[in-house]
């Protein structure tokens, strides 16, 4: 678009560029430039807009993403071509993702390396490493307090380590993830070190007060995201003699995204990262990106700005780059997140489905699927280029953050339900056969969280502890059923580390300092390879989980509905055991695969006399994608055993 005041300025921008970047090729990056430049002034202009060093920051932030450009490698430049090309390539069914920690997978980035294959084997073709950064030895928040943001915790590597980790990843077709953390750095991190010692230039970069009159004013609608831990939201800093914003704990202080600066900077830090190779950049806590008094510091407009003004200025520099938005709030505001065109995705394409998650364990605790359902069918509809990423644990606890309104809908009172929830999944109600931990109870609110392994969840610990062979098989079933859901429901399915072999908590993290007060390193397990290999013998919990999750990534890779495009119905078939959805082919609807998931322990029915307005024939014949074979089916009725999933097509 030309718009006369932008492009007058961009001209004059394009005349003051360094002399060694207007020397370069930048076909490509100034045809992106023109394009998007007019949508970059007018966000850069509303965030900006009122400062007096405006147009010469607007020409700081244009060299910023031509260095970017000029830095990018031919390969990469190639990539971003193709992907120009086939815009919707990650809305593909054929994308599996893993979320791991390097030193939990392997020893190192060398070392993972070396374990490539594994990724292949199971048919992971997307990798995300946890957070790798510099940061501080006992305030590292699990690699979230960022001391340096282009160095490697050199217990991990270094750069090339990591360079040779995406080679090998793109010559096998695997996507490499990783975390930028935007809302904060470490107290280490040479700008907070600059602040610490008076310089007024690097005190801008973060929220940094004089007295407790602002705080006190912030504080009075903030929430508290570590009440137990790290209670408050400021922290009084000796050297500087100053209060500084420290949102999540006291060795983390917020960044100031009102400061021009800040911008320019975080943007260099995530276009050096795409130029290592990295395809998917997972932006850590973006929620939190501006603060304004008055309200709860989280879900503003101008931070959506930013990550839209971020999006556009990518785009121009690494256009193949994708990024993750991580956000864990209520699905109406986590939609926001993909941006506001009803098409295209202006900010991330890319989300967490944290409700989904909450919701599946919400099931397998009642055995019913009354606030799933309910659940599922509130969930907003995303928009055309955009995804979920989908998953039944991660690195972080799980919260039973339901809209109250679904649970009293589902016949439940929203405060004794979450109650519930936390006591069944920390072995506390009776017969449960789970065994997890319960992370950061609010003794005001009540509200409290559950840390724990998919397997320790689901009852694989305790059948294991007492070798109890029920229990086994029923776990199994569990872990099955909701892997199941998550590769079929729509959107980038991702496992976590371990989960598909099975494994359970680890205690051992009570006996290390640095980790001893933080229960979820409970699920965050080095892989014992030797264990692993255990997922080539019959008869072992590893090989049944194993070569099921094999199997069913392999049918989901052929399976064209699966693929991610609002192609997805779902259907109430009266039976509060069972979940149902219908997914199609969103160029041929008539290839359709029917969803079922029993949650309950014993047998239900689908009546498929219900389905008859959907296109389904009741006296129809079907087959399972999953095990080839024809379900149990009498007087227009499918049997499913308790826990049991079908992906189901007629014939």
């Amino acid at each position: 678009m030309y718009e006369q005041v932008s492009h007058s300025l961009l001209n004059a921008i394009l005349d003051d560029l360094k002399p060694e970047i207007r020397r370069q090729d930048l076909r490509h990056f100034y045809t992106r430039l023109g394009a998007n430049f007019y949508a970059i002034y007018s966000l850069f202009f509303t965030l900006y807009g009122h400062r007096e060093d405006f147009k010469p920051q607007m020409l700081r932030l244009v060299e910023t993403m031509a260095k970017g450009y000029i830095d990018r490698s031919a390969e990469l430049e190639r990539i971003d071509i193709e992907r120009e090309q086939d815009h919707n390539w990650f809305l593909s069914q054929k994308w599996v993702g893993m979320a791991l920690y390097t030193n939990g997978f392997a020893e190192n980035l060398a070392d993972l390396v070396s374990k490539t294959a594994y990724f292949q084997e199971l048919g992971i073709n997307l990798v995300h490493i946890m957070p790798i950064l510099m940061c501080p030895a006992g305030k590292s928040d699990g690699g979230y307090a960022v001391s340096d943001f282009r160095q490697i915790d050199d217990r991990l590597g270094d750069l090339s380590d990591l360079r040779r980790v995406a080679e090998e990843f793109r010559k096998r077709d695997i996507l490499l993830v990783l975390d930028i953390v935007m809302n904060h750095t470490s107290d280490e991190h040479e700008w907070a070190k600059k602040a610490s010692m008076g310089d007024g230039y690097y005190q801008d970069y973060y929220y940094v007060f004089d007295s407790r009159e602002i705080p006190d004013m912030f504080e009075q609608t903030m929430p508290q995201i570590f009440p137990e831990s790290a209670p408050g939201n400021f922290t009084w800093n000796a050297q500087m003699q100053k209060w500084v914003m420290t949102v999540f704990h006291d060795y983390q202080w917020d960044l100031n995204y009102t400061n021009p600066e800040v911008f320019i900077e975080m943007l260099d830090v995530i276009l050096f990262w795409a130029n290592q190779g990295v395809d998917i950049l997972r932006l850590d806590a973006v929620a939190f990106l501006w603060k304004k008094i008055g309200s709860s510091c989280q879900n503003e407009r101008n931070a959506h700005l930013i990550l839209q003004l971020m999006k556009d200025c990518c785009q121009v520099t690494a256009p193949g780059v994708l990024f993750i938005a991580e956000a864990i709030v209520t699905p109406l505001e986590v939609i926001k997140y993909f941006g506001e065109d009803a098409i295209i995705a202006k900010e991330c394409e890319i989300a967490y489905n944290a409700t989904l998650m909450a919701l599946l364990w919400d099931a397998i605790a009642t055995q019913n699927t009354k606030l799933l359902y309910q659940g599922v069918k509130n969930l907003p509809a995303k928009l055309e280029r955009a995804t979920w990423l989908n998953y039944v644990r991660c690195h972080d606890d799980i919260g039973f953050g339901f809209d109250d309104n679904d649970i009293r809908a589902a016949g439940y009172d929203p405060y004794a339900h979450r109650q519930f929830l936390v006591d069944y999944f920390s072995g506390q109600f009776d017969a449960s056969p789970a065994r997890g931990m319960v992370f950061m109870r609010n003794e005001t609110t009540g509200d409290a969280r559950i840390s724990g392994s998919l397997a320790s969840l689901a009852g694989l610990e305790a059948g294991q502890k007492t070798n109890d062979q029920g229990l086994i098989d029923a776990a199994i079933k569990k872990i099955l059923l909701l892997q199941s859901l998550i590769l079929s429901f729509g959107g980038i399915p991702l496992l976590y580390n371990g989960d598909a072999l099975g494994v359970v908590n680890d205690y051992s993290y009570q006996d290390d300092p640095s980790k001893s007060n933080d229960n979820r390193w409970i699920h965050r397990p080095k892989i014992n390879w030797e264990r692993a290999e255990l997922r080539k013998k019959q008869g072992t919990s590893e090989y049944a989980l194993f070569n099921a999750m094999r199997k069913m990534i392999a049918i989901r890779k052929e399976t064209s509905s699966f693929a991610d495009f609002n192609n997805r119905e779902v259907v109430d078939v009266d039976n509060e055991h069972l979940l149902c959805f219908i997914r199609f082919n969103h160029l041929r609807a008539s290839e359709r695969v029917m969803i079922v998931a029993n949650f309950d322990a014993n047998p239900q029915y689908l009546d498929l006399y219900l389905l008859r307005n959907r296109g389904i024939d009741p006296f129809g014949q079907f087959i399972d994608l999953y095990s080839s074979r024809k379900p149990a089916q009498y007087d227009q009725r499918i049997v499913l055993q308790g826990f049991q999933f079908y992906w189901l097509t007629e014939i």
